[in-house]
Order: structure tokens, then sequence, then C-alpha cells
């Protein structure tokens, strides 16, 4: 038998949520089996098993922290387990039923008990449904983030009516499913409160612990504010031939079922710009005594999800088309909303883009994701007056842009000329079929 060490699951993550045991004690699984979910600073990740074998104990309890670099679950490998087994026959053969039974309870592993409270009470001869949410139909949709609240409420997921896609539940949902049950949660309070549970004392301090994506974004956000001096740079970019064209080629694009929006064409002329300027998608040593130029664009967009703010990037944007970085761009932003994007995704970003005008903001002054040098703010895009070659006042679509740069090997004019570059294709799209490999 032997424990099975939860590995490094992401930059800087230390510990993560035990969500969902996807086995019990006495499961027998096979190699690269999912065995857990687990929900770190950043996404949904599974766990899969190292070689086949017996589950024969799970150290944390669903809803629990896990350690990483402490034992998960112990595993016996299935060369070992006929062993395992033929020796636990001859020593109980040996013993007084008795004490044999007194042992047996002694030794076995408390999660393994078949109550309310426990993590694995199931056999494998029956369907597990716990308040994670599995239904006879399957797992019902729902983030890592609404599972945690539905657990918090000691309600199940199936009993909540879900009114996103496919059924999906969302935290709307949940709240809108806890005021139409309020009696049962009073029921749930201390005899001696006068208050049920669920209805705020008045003039009392709610407190809430930052944790998962917001403690990690917390974190970085100001050690990046503190540590790295921010150049500010912004401009404004006119839009309306790129519009045009994006308006020409939606139907090519809903043709293969891609919804074109103009983030690929942010994203890939961002990346033609880099060629140019390569010090925009470098690292700067620890010592501050290298600078590290990457050798793809991997542009990280800021996505905002139900959990908290999160930037995967798309990989060798350079290397892609603009359909194929649509498909990316939706892609990751469905895995985002849904909490399930993977490490890969997360990580080896080199510049990002984070469009604030999606939301409605004109102006941002974005913070530097470290350990990445540059990135943009978008704004909303506004029909305004602006004068043409002849003077005359004609109508354009126009937003604006905000570059934040490391100011330590980032000068003012590297920046404005970067920006000039890449401003120069969005607002000549065309352009960019000279620059494409």
């Amino acid at each position: 038998m032997s424990d099975f060490i939860l590995p490094d699951i992401g930059e800087g993550i230390v510990e993560c949520e035990l969500v969902k045991w996807l086995v019990a004690e006495g499961d027998t699984i096979e190699e690269d089996q999912p065995v857990a979910e687990v929900m770190t600073d950043k996404a949904l990740v599974e766990i899969p098993a190292p070689y086949k074998g017996q589950i024969t104990r799970l150290y944390y309890q669903e809803g629990e922290v896990a350690k990483v670099h402490a034992p998960l679950f112990a595993l016996v490998a299935e060369d070992d387990a006929d062993a395992e087994s033929s020796k636990a026959t001859e020593e109980t053969a040996s013993t007084e039923s008795g004490k044999a039974r007194a042992d047996i309870a002694e030794a076995k592993p408390q999660n393994t008990a078949a109550s309310d409270e426990g993590s694995s009470p199931y056999t494998p001869e029956e369907p597990r449904v716990d308040q994670g949410g599995d239904s006879a139909q399957g797992r019902i949709p729902a983030s890592p983030a609404v599972r945690r609240l539905v657990r918090e409420l000691d309600a199940r997921l199936e009993d909540i009516p879900g009114s996103g896609k496919d059924g999906r539940v969302l935290k709307e949902d949940v709240l809108a499913w806890q005021e139409g049950d309020k009696s049962r949660l009073a029921g749930k309070a201390p005899q001696a409160e006068a208050k049920p549970a669920s209805e705020p004392v008045a003039g009392e301090v709610r407190v809430e612990p930052i944790k998962g994506i917001q403690a990690v974004m917390a974190k970085r956000m100001a050690q990046s504010a503190s540590s790295i001096p921010h150049f500010s740079y912004g401009d404004e970019i006119d839009v309306t031939e790129l519009l045009a064209l994006r308006q020409r080629l939606k139907p090519q694009a809903e043709a293969r079922d891609l919804r074109l929006t103009l983030m690929p064409f942010f994203m890939k002329a961002m990346a033609l710009a880099v060629r140019d300027f390569p010090i925009l998608n470098s690292r700067v040593s620890e010592d501050v005594s290298e600078i590290h130029y990457q050798p793809s664009c991997n542009i990280g967009m800021a996505v905002d999800s139900q959990s908290g703010l999160i930037v995967p990037n798309i990989k060798g944007v350079e290397n892609l088309s603009i359909l194929e970085i649509a498909a990316e761009v939706a892609r990751l932003t469905q895995a985002a909303r849904e909490g399930r994007v993977a490490q890969r995704d997360l990580q080896d970003g080199t510049i990002s883009l984070s469009n604030i005008g999606a939301l409605g903001g004109t102006y941002a002054s974005p913070i530097i994701n470290a350990p990445e040098v540059a990135i943009v703010a978008i704004g909303k895009t506004q029909q305004l007056p602006r004068f043409d070659a002849l003077g005359q006042v004609v109508s354009r679509a126009i937003l604006t842009a905000t570059w934040a740069g490391d100011h330590r090997i980032i000068d003012g004019g590297t920046i404005a000329r970067f920006g000039n570059r890449w401003k120069g294709f969005l607002e000549a799209p065309e352009s960019m079929l000279l620059e494409m490999k």
C-alpha cells in the first residue's frame, strides 16, 4: 500500500478544496481513472490514479482543504492486492472472533462510516447521490463556487431548479431557492437565537474570508502593484474599418459554428506587433538582472467568471489564424464560466488583454499580471464625431486602449511605438495580411 501525495497542481498553489470523491474506499480503479475533483485557487482539477489498484483510504472528506505534498488517498497496486488479501485472511483466522471485530472496528477509517456526515456513505453496488449533485441523469452542471454555496446551506443540488443552459444551477438559483426555504433554514438555527440564522442581525458586521481565486488575485495584484513600477499609456483607436471587416466575415465564422468578436483581431494584431517589439513579450528575472524573451506569444484574456477574475491564455497566437483564435476564445470563456479551466491554460502567459468595454467601461488603469511585463485594457466602442481628411465632421467608431508596462525595462517611447504598431493593424486591418506567414 502506498500513499498518493498531492503534487504541485499550479503556480504557487499550496492547498486546494476537496470538492468531490469520484471513488469509495474499497473500489478497484484503473490507471489514469479520475479519483477526485479538487478546486484550486484557479480552477476545478481532476486528480487521476497513478496506476491500477484498490483504494484503501481517503484522507479527506468532501469540503475539506487538502495540502499539496501531503497524502490524498492510499492505493494498493493490483500486483500487491492479492498478497494483502491473503495476509489479512490468515491473520483473521488466527484471532478470536470478538477481538477481530474490535480490531477491525478500531482500524477502520472513520470516513468510511455510512452516516449523514460521512464523505463516502455508499458502496460500489449502490449509485452515489450526495450533496455534490449527481443525479440519475448524470452530473448536474454547476460551478465549484455554486457547489460550495449549496454545501454551506446543507442543501442538495438536485433539489434546486437550474435556469442556466442544460439545467445549469446558477448562484441566483441557489439564492432564490434559499429565499423560498427560509423556514427550513430557520429550523437549523440554535434555539437560543430569536431570529433565523439566514437573517442578519441589524447593525452586525458580516465577515467573509478571502479564499480561492479571490485570494490569489488579491495576493498577486498586491505584489504586482508594490514590486513593479507601472508606466501607463493611453490612446484612442478608430475601429470603424475593423467593425466593417468583422461584419463581412461573420457569416463565414458562423458557418463553422464560431462567434466572431473583435477579440481575435486584438490578439492577432498584438502578436504581430510583438515581432517588432519583443521586449513587450518578455519576463524579468527575480533579481532584475536579466530579460528573458519568450519564444511564443501566449496572450492572456481576463475573464469575469462566477468564481472571480481569472486570466487563461491562448498559446502561440502568432501561429494561429483569426478563426483558430476565435475558437480558443470561445473554449476558454466557456471553461472559465464553468470553473473548469485546465492548469495548462492558466500557465506561461506572456502578455495580457482585458476587455473592460464588454462590461460598459470606457477607461481603466490595468495592473500587470506578473511575471508578465505588459497589459492593455480596452474600453467600449462609441460612435463619436471626428474630422476626416477633408475637414468634414464624420461619425467614427472609437474605443480607448490603456497600456501598463513594467517601467524597469520598458520606457515610454517603447510602449508608445509598440502601441502605434498595434493600433495601425487595427485601424487598417487588411495590413495584417502583409505580416502573416
